[in-house]
C-alpha cells in the first residue's frame, strides 16, 4: 500500500515516475562495454515525461562546476529508457532517485 501512496505523491510532484522492480530496487543497471574502458548507467522503464527526467538529471545530478557535471552524458533511448555516459555514475544516480522519494 505504501508504493500506491508514493506512485500518487510522486506523479503531481514531478511529471515523470520511476517505478520499483519486483525485489523492490530501483531499476538502475551498470554496463561495462569497450573492455572496460566505457562505463554506462541505464534506468529502464521511465514512466511519464522522460525528457523532463534527462534534463533534471543533466541539471541537478552534480553540481554544475564540477568535472562529473562536465562529463555528463544523458540520452533518451526508445522513449523509456535514460542512459548517462561519461563516469561511474550509478550509486550517484541511485542516490539522487532516493532523495526525490522514488
Amino acid at each position: 500500500m505504501p508504493s500506491i501512496i508514493n506512485h500518487v505523491l510522486n506523479t503531481h510532484r514531478y511529471p515523470y515516475f520511476i517505478r520499483r522492480n519486483s525485489r523492490g530496487s530501483l531499476p538502475v543497471y551498470s554496463d561495462i562495454r569497450n573492455g572496460r574502458t566505457r562505463y554506462l548507467v541505464s534506468i529502464r522503464n521511465v514512466q511519464g515525461r522522460v525528457n523532463s527526467l534527462a534534463q533534471d538529471l543533466k541539471q541537478s545530478l552534480f553540481d554544475p562546476s564540477s568535472l562529473q557535471a562536465q562529463r555528463l552524458s544523458v540520452k533518451v533511448q526508445h522513449q523509456r529508457h535514460i542512459v548517462l555516459s561519461g563516469g561511474r555514475f550509478k550509486r550517484d544516480v541511485m542516490a539522487w532517485l532516493t532523495a526525490k522519494g522514488f
